[in-house]
């Protein structure tokens, strides 16, 4: 698997997210015990921890880095959580934690977003906020979004490519309306069986 020329297999977590790749987790990753705007001034700092911000590190004051911790409300702002930058990650509903985790990419500036499964959990009044959220950073022709989905209804609406794995063997890539109306796909995601097949039903 290569990225811009570098075998990302080859590489460490923190150094493929230097390269420009970040990723949400099928299971939430953030620090339950620091706060909302904390969770994010941490993915500033990682973005920006270059030659120019020499001297900035962990256990540095906040205070005296007053730009990063404007940048990190601004995301916070983006996500429609400013409100809440004060609030224990601990304590917050599940669906605002999946909306924290789409504000640490976005912190981190990437240039592929990788999303894995990211409504799983979610209830159908919160899952239309996060699709909102990914549909925005579409906007920005720059940047890749690679979403890992089993929810047809959410691939539909949001790719614009298609690739279709079955038993760990591509059966299809390709166009939404394409994909989607394949047989291969029709059957082993959309419980509709082949044309001539014979259905079983048994007591």
């Amino acid at each position: 698997i290569t990225f811009d020329g570098s075998d990302l297999l080859a590489q460490a977590p923190h150094r493929i997210a230097q390269l420009g790749v970040a990723r949400t987790f099928q299971n939430l990753a953030l620090f339950p015990a620091l706060t909302v705007l904390e969770n994010v001034r941490l993915a500033v700092q990682a973005a920006r921890s270059g030659a120019h911000l020499r001297g900035l590190n962990l256990w540095s004051v906040w205070s005296v880095h007053k730009a990063l911790t404007q940048l990190a409300v601004e995301v916070l702002d983006a996500v429609a959580m400013a409100d809440k930058q004060a609030t224990p990650v601990a304590s917050l509903p599940h669906g605002d934690q999946r909306k924290l985790e789409v504000a640490l990419l976005m912190a981190l500036e990437p240039d592929v977003f990788m999303f894995d499964e990211p409504t799983a959990g979610m209830s159908a009044d919160e899952a239309p906020v996060i699709l909102n959220l990914i549909r925005k950073l579409k906007d920005d022709k720059r940047k890749t979004i690679l979403l890992v989905e089993h929810k047809m209804d959410v691939v539909r609406e949001l790719a614009d490519r298609i690739i279709v794995l079955h038993n760990g063997m591509l059966v299809a890539d390709g166009d939404p309306a394409t994909v989607i109306a394949s047989p291969v796909v029709q059957e082993a995601y959309l419980g509709v069986a082949p044309k001539g097949a014979a259905v079983e039903a048994g007591v």
